[in-house]
Parts: C-alpha cells; structure tokens; sequence
C-alpha cells in the first residue's frame, strides 16, 4: 500500500500537497514523493517532485505559488530548504546551506522571510562557529559520551547536547541565516529544550500575524526530568532578536501553537500536570493577540483529548478531531468556547491529519479495511485521492465488530473483532487476544503497518482487541484509572474480555487461545504468561520483565515513580506485587508461567531496554518453559524495516500454529 502522509492545504484553499511513500523490501528501491491534489473534485493528481530522497516539511507561500520544504539533495550532507516554483515551473531552489541542516520550514505571512529550525552547538552564535563545533568533535580521538542529566538516550537515540533553535532567512537563496535565540537566557538555560518525540527533538514555532515576530514552544525544565513532570510554554520572540517573553506562566504543557484567520487569536493545546496524576486530556486553549493574557480552555468541559484542530477562514468556528471508542472524527465548537458539536464524519475508521487551508478543511481518512487517503471536510466528508482504493478492494477482509461489556470493577469496557479472510460464522476459529501498548492509547478502527489487524488473523485466527483501564478516548478518569494498579486490573479486564467474546461469539474457539502485545502490550502479555495457564502461546515484543529494572534501565522515570505510588525505595507494594519476574512462584503452584512464549526485541530499543528481554528469555529457560528469543540489532521499539517485519510475522504465524 501506498502511504500516504499528511495533507497541507494552499493558503487560498484550492489544493493541497501531500507526500506519498512507495514502500519497498529494499530500503534503496523506496521512493517518497509530493503529490499536488485540487480540491474541486476534478482536477486529477498530479505527481511534483521525483528525486531519490523524501521531501518532508511543507509549507506554502501567502500567495499559494511557491512551495518550501526540507530534502537532502545531491551535494546535501544534511537536510536543506527548497523552494519550487508552481506558478513559473522547473526544478525545486535549495535556499538554506547550514552546516546543522533545517527542518519544518514556514512561510512569513508577507511572504518575505522563512523560519525553520536547526538542531546548534552550545555557545555557537553563526554557521561557522556551529561548523568548528562539529569539526572539533569529529577529531576526536576517543568515543566516549558523558552525562551529567537524564536522559542520557531517547527512544533509539544517544543524546548530546545539540539544541534546537530558530532561524529566520530572507526567502531567497544565498540569504543569511540568523539563530533567533543565539546568546538569549532561554537558550542557556539548563532546562531548555524543544518537544520530544519518538522521531527526535524539534521546536514547534508559528509566526506572528504581522510577521514581525515568532512564537514557539519551548521547556525551561527539561532537566528535572528525573525527579518531575516536564512541560513546554509559549514564548514570543521578535524578528530583530532579543531576550523572549514568556506568553505562558504555569505548569501547563502547550503544543502544536496557530493563530486563527484574522490574527486575534492565538490558539493552542495545552494539557495539566496535575500533581500525583498520570494523564491529563489535552484541551484547546485560546488567548486574545497580540494582548495575550492568561489562556482560556475552551474545551474544559470536554472530557476527550483533542488531537488536532484547525480553523478555516470566515467560518467563526474551530474544527478539532478526537479518540473515542476505537474512532476519531469531527467536531467543532465556536470560537469563544462553548457547546461542542459533532460534524460530518464518516461512520467507522480514523480523521487524522486535520488542516485548514482559506476556507476548506482537508485531512486524511483510514480504517482498518481502507488504508489512508486524503479527505475534504468541508461539508459531507468527500475523497480526493485513491492512491490505494482499488488494491484494497482486492483484498478478502471485514470491517471490525465492535462491542462493549461492563468489568467486575464497574468500567465499561470496549473492544474490536476482527475477523480471519473467508470467515465462516458455523466454523470454530482460535483467538488471539491483541493488547496495545501505551497505555495511554486506544485500538482504533485504523490501518496499520506494524501488528496489522488483517495480517495476524490471515491464518485462520479471530483477533480480539480491547482497551483496558488506562486506554485513551473514554475519558479522563478511565485513563487514570491505571494508577496503583498497572498491570492486575488491566490483565483481569483482558481476561473478562475474552470471556465475554466466547460467551457472545459462536465461532470463538474457547480452548484455543493465545495472547501477544508490544511496549505496554508486551507488559501485560509478561504478566499473563505469569499469572495464568489459559492461553496456548504468548507473544511479547518489547515486554518489561521488572519494574524496578524497568524504572533504572528507561528513558523515562518520574512518571513510573507517580503510577506506582512511590520511588523504588519508598513505601509502595506495587513495585514487588505487580512486577512480572517476582511472579515465577506460580510456575511450582501451577497458576503461571507455562505457556510457551516467544520474546522479540529491538536492541536499539531505549524505551524498553533489551535487558528486559534477555530477563524474561533466561527466566523462562530456567522454569524450563517452551520459548524463544528473537533480538533485532537494527531496529528500535518497533520493527519497521521491510525485511524485518516479513521474518517477524513468519515467526509469530509460526508459533501461533506450533502451539495452537
């Protein structure tokens, strides 16, 4: 399938582009690409770029004419600015030439400048002295790193101590770029840093209306992340330079910052800290421009958390999509707050990528039966694209069943069936009981690339998807619901769950059953290989054997130390009573730790070290328990090269049929 990335819509809201990947075994045969896409409905797409890298980070000029993104060209070490000429046609215009590279680049509204971002060496105020930096290192002699703050990694990355700064450059090449922050407080400041993401670290940034100044997002406590909550604020920064001034003062994290059509209101997400909780719904706040003030949440009584929003131009409301139920589709509330109301959605699947562009509203639509494609939302939800429409409908699949039970504990649960291909409802199918990771996540009605819904029920199983207390899109509480409690009370709500689809389901074979997950998934899918003997074959990816090794070897702590109750050294049960390995007292009692069970790991993985797996591997060895280790050396927290995920699925289909 082709997969197709998020749609940026022109200014004057005629057209969108949007990139598209042509996936490939061999990483050098893949190929990503910008596509043109008209919104009227006629115009067919048309294919812009055909070079050998992928272009990312696309923005449009005021005027809907040129086009910037970021690319590594021929003669590029590192990722640049282009800039194509729609309206005059010929080849993309590389603009930018900084030795650290540049990333989400973004039109100025008088079209004269472009901002973007660049990862700089501390102290260096110029390209050259950032180029020394860089040379100084590579003449090193030694290899070793040194850290005097946590984390030391994240996700699959070492870090150092390259921060991300923003650069503002005349828009047009051979211009000289300037560093926004060099020599500013906030910059030297031991907590700065950007928002961190699985990809890496990058500094959201929005220009002001009067493209006299930029607001971004930044943290100033980004080094007590080992004993606190860290968050990110807004702060305001003029084009000619100078200290920022901090637009937000409290202990909100604020992200993904855009001001609304006219330029009197800058709106944002922002979610709580609150002291001793672990989840908090992210919620649209929106403060008056340029007086600024103290944000107000419009959605406060909104008890979902607002994944994007986007506010067309004339149209007085601000559209936003949301998780519930294994769903995400439109809402919309006025400008100033008020009652949220649900717009046109399709019935089933997902709305990401929500963008506004003059007064269209475009995203992208997906399920678990139709990979994604690009949308209009401007009235009934429409199709633009249908790069996959006609491969899918040559493949034997359904559509998820979904259903919903009431647990011992008195929480609503929810789940999703999916069925095998050639489904017949008089036979008996084995189930494979599916668990997410998070946990604050949802199963959704989505096409996904890894652990594919389809592909792990194609040998004939019925895949059972459910989201337990502490899953996202039921509300706050149910999220929180977690605390104390973060694996017993899940793992029981599985089990109901499986209960409850033999009970409603005559083609579930109930003495056939497996269970497998990844990340959180791959917790509880330990856990329940320790605490019951009903399922036939587990199957843990990147699982935690221990808590408290767990908590050591993470490249996130605090938040651990507030789910269990207290640090590893404090008072709380939680950490011995709940941890997986502590558990293999059940293997002499009969009550766990007999299922065979097959461990697949990243060793890139710094979310969920590898030691836990060798743990698991060796304790399983020593109960003389059937199991297998499958270990990565390539691939972090998820297995995403195409070679890699064949052999995994073979692996998992093969000890699935060996042991079911």
């Amino acid at each position: 399938m082709k997969r197709v990335g998020i749609p940026v819509p022109s200014p004057d809201g005629r057209q969108v582009v949007v990139a598209v990947t042509e996936p490939a075994y061999d990483p050098k045969a893949q190929a990503s690409d910008l596509w043109l896409v008209a919104l009227d409905g006629v115009t067919p797409v048309r294919q812009i770029t055909f070079s050998k890298q992928a272009e990312s980070g696309m923005s449009w000029s005021p005027d809907s004419r040129k086009l910037a993104f970021t690319t590594t060209r021929e003669g590029d070490e590192v990722s640049q600015v282009y800039v194509l000429d729609l309206a005059a046609g010929g080849e993309a215009e590389r603009v930018t030439s900084l030795s650290t590279g540049a990333s989400a680049p973004k039109w100025s509204p008088d079209g004269n400048w472009l901002l973007f971002v660049s990862n700089v060496y501390p102290g260096a105020a110029d390209d050259d002295a950032n180029r020394k930096a860089a040379q100084e290192r590579k003449d090193r002699k030694f290899s070793a790193r040194a850290y005097e703050g946590f984390p030391p990694r994240f996700w699959d990355k070492w870090l150092d101590d390259r921060k991300p700064h923003p650069f503002v450059q005349e828009a047009k090449a051979g211009a000289v770029a300037r560093d926004l922050l060099a020599g500013t407080r906030l910059a030297e400041h031991p907590g700065f840093g950007g928002t961190r993401a699985s990809e890496g670290e990058t500094l959201e940034a929005v220009w002001t209306p009067d493209s006299q100044a930029v607001v971004l997002v930044a943290s100033q406590n980004r080094h007590q992340a080992a004993f606190a909550e860290t968050y990110t604020q807004l702060f305001q920064v003029e084009l000619a330079g100078g200290e920022p001034r901090q637009l937000t003062s409290d202990t909100r994290g604020y992200t993904q910052p855009a001001f609304s059509p006219d330029g009197r209101t800058l709106l944002a997400l922002s979610t709580a800290n609150d002291p001793g909780e672990i989840y908090s719904v992210a919620r649209l706040s929106a403060m008056a421009w340029p007086a600024a003030g103290a944000p107000q949440l419009l959605t406060a009584g909104f008890d979902r958390a607002v994944s994007r929003f986007a506010m067309p131009a004339d149209s007085g409301r601000i559209y936003f999509t949301c998780e519930h139920a294994g769903r995400e589709k439109l809402y919309s509330l006025a400008r100033a707050g008020g009652e949220v109301r649900p717009e046109p959605s399709p019935d089933t699947g997902v709305i990401g990528g929500l963008a506004a562009g003059g007064q269209a509203l475009v995203g992208t639509w997906d399920s678990a039966v139709n990979p994604p494609e690009v949308y209009a939302f401007t009235g009934a939800p429409r199709a633009l694209t249908a790069f996959n429409t006609a491969r899918a409908a040559q493949i034997d699949w359904l559509p998820p069943e979904h259903f919903d039970f009431r647990a011992k504990d008195g929480l609503m649960i929810h789940s999703m069936l999916v069925k095998p291909p050639g489904f017949d409802p008089t036979r008996k199918y084995p189930l494979f009981l599916v668990i997410h990771g998070g946990p604050a996540n949802m199963w959704r009605d989505s096409f996904g690339l890894r652990w594919n819904y389809h592909l792990l029920a194609r040998p004939g199983y019925v895949v059972l998807l459910t989201d337990y207390k502490g899953s996202t899109g039921y509300g706050e509480a149910f999220s929180r619901a977690i605390k104390l409690d973060p694996l017993k009370g899940p793992a029981d709500e599985l089990n109901e769950a499986v209960d409850e689809a033999i009970r409603r389901f005559s083609f579930v074979d109930g003495k056939r059953l497996a269970a497998g997950g990844a990340s959180y998934g791959g917790h509880l899918a330990n856990w329940l290989q320790a605490t019951t003997t009903r399922y036939k074959a587990i199957i843990s990816h990147a699982g935690q054997a221990d808590l408290m090794m767990q908590w050591g070897t993470s490249d996130s702590i605090f938040g651990r130390e507030v789910a269990t109750g207290s640090p590893i050294w404090g008072d709380s049960r939680i950490w011995r009573e709940q941890s997986p390995a502590l558990q293999a007292g059940n293997h002499a009692r009969g009550h766990g730790f007999k299922t065979p069970i097959l461990i697949t790991v990243g060793e890139l993985d710094y979310r969920v070290p590898v030691n836990n797996a060798y743990m698991w591997f060796t304790l399983n060895q020593r109960l003389q328990v059937p199991s297998r280790l499958i270990v990565f050396p390539d691939e972090n927290h998820w297995v995403l090269k195409g070679e890699n995920s064949r052999y995994w699925y073979a692996e998992v289909h093969a000890w699935l049929r060996q042991n079911l």
